[in-house]
């Protein structure tokens, strides 16, 4: 355990894409909530590939603020690749992630931080109690993918909690310990079933700038957390497969009736039952094949979700080992 891991009392993990227009605010608001927790903590911003000034900027504040530290990817990698880079990073012993675009109020962590201390919980959700600032559509798609979460891997999941949450180094460690490719923290997060608790807020608009989760990437997560915690999708086939096959004893009575009316053409029925029949079997067979594929090709798949290309604190422990040296 370094120095750093064993005096850092809280750390906060940022993902930000293309966050130049946000980051004043973020700073102005994040700075006087952290510091007023008197405890020490480090700020990770992890920027995703912005093709902004982010990183700019973001080496400006560092100036006059030392607790920020900056983690840059190589590469745009995404919101989860950039949280794992953020909690893979951190050092404290409590880990707060939270986004740049200040919907969830950073004001928020300290009563985290409390919490979690008072009550020895591993986990606090954010858990947000009004969306009113919302689109109606993002509302209802929002319900929606709680709802279908909790059905999936149940209960455990809070509904209206994202990923503004405090994890403690234990849960942080249990985290990095899976061996999962494509995270959804959302889902992995309640899946540990640690000691929990929540705190709830009011989601506000966005200070600044667009949104970085369109239509596009909510499917896109949505369908993550599906084929990472349910093999429902391959089940579809073998249940399709059952129900052809069931149905075709019904179409077989259907055109026996027919057959025996004499208004079919010779050789149309036994064709007509063969291929339903024969298309039951294929799909039930597909469907497990399916059930198999889908494990290997979980367990094979180990390529990298991100690579860190520059880290300010590894560059200031360098830089300080190579004066001594």
């Amino acid at each position: 355990m370094s120095a750093a891991s064993a005096t850092t009392t809280l750390s906060v993990v940022i993902p930000m894409y293309n966050e130049e227009a946000a980051l004043p605010a973020l700073v102005a608001r994040l700075r006087p909530a952290l510091d007023g927790t008197q405890v020490s903590y480090e700020v990770v911003a992890v920027d995703d590939g912005s093709a902004d000034r982010t990183a700019e900027l973001l080496e400006e504040i560092r100036l006059t603020w030392p607790e920020l530290r900056i983690v840059k990817l190589r590469r745009n990698s995404g919101h989860q690749a950039a949280l794992t880079a953020g909690l893979h990073s951190s050092v404290g012993a409590y880990v707060a992630s939270i986004d740049a675009d200040l919907q969830d109020p950073p004001e928020k962590i300290p009563e985290m931080l409390d919490l979690a201390r008072a009550q020895h919980l591993d986990i606090v959700y954010g858990v947000r109690s009004d969306r009113s600032t919302d689109t109606g559509f993002k509302r209802w798609t929002a319900g929606a993918y709680y709802w279908l979460m909790r059905r999936m891997v149940g209960k455990r999941v809070p509904s209206q909690a994202g990923d503004f949450r405090l994890l403690s180094r234990d849960a942080v460690e249990a985290l990095k310990a899976l061996p999962d490719q494509q995270q959804v923290y959302r889902l992995l997060v309640p899946w540990l079933g640690f000691p929990s608790g929540q705190v709830s807020y009011f989601r506000e608009e966005r200070v600044a700038g667009e949104t970085k989760y369109p239509l596009s990437k909510m499917v896109r997560l949505a369908v993550d957390s599906i084929t990472n915690f349910s093999a429902a999708p391959l089940r579809i086939a073998t249940w399709l497969g059952i129900a052809s096959f069931f149905g075709c004893f019904g179409m077989l009575a259907a055109t026996l009736g027919i057959y025996i009316a004499g208004h079919t053409v010779p050789g149309w029925t036994s064709l007509f039952v063969a291929m339903l029949f024969l298309g039951g079997i294929q799909l039930i067979c597909v469907g497990l094949l399916g059930e198999y594929i889908g494990r290997i090709y979980t367990a094979v798949q180990k390529r990298p979700t991100f690579f860190i290309g520059y880290d300010s604190a590894k560059q200031e422990q360098a830089s300080s080992v190579g004066v001594r040296g």
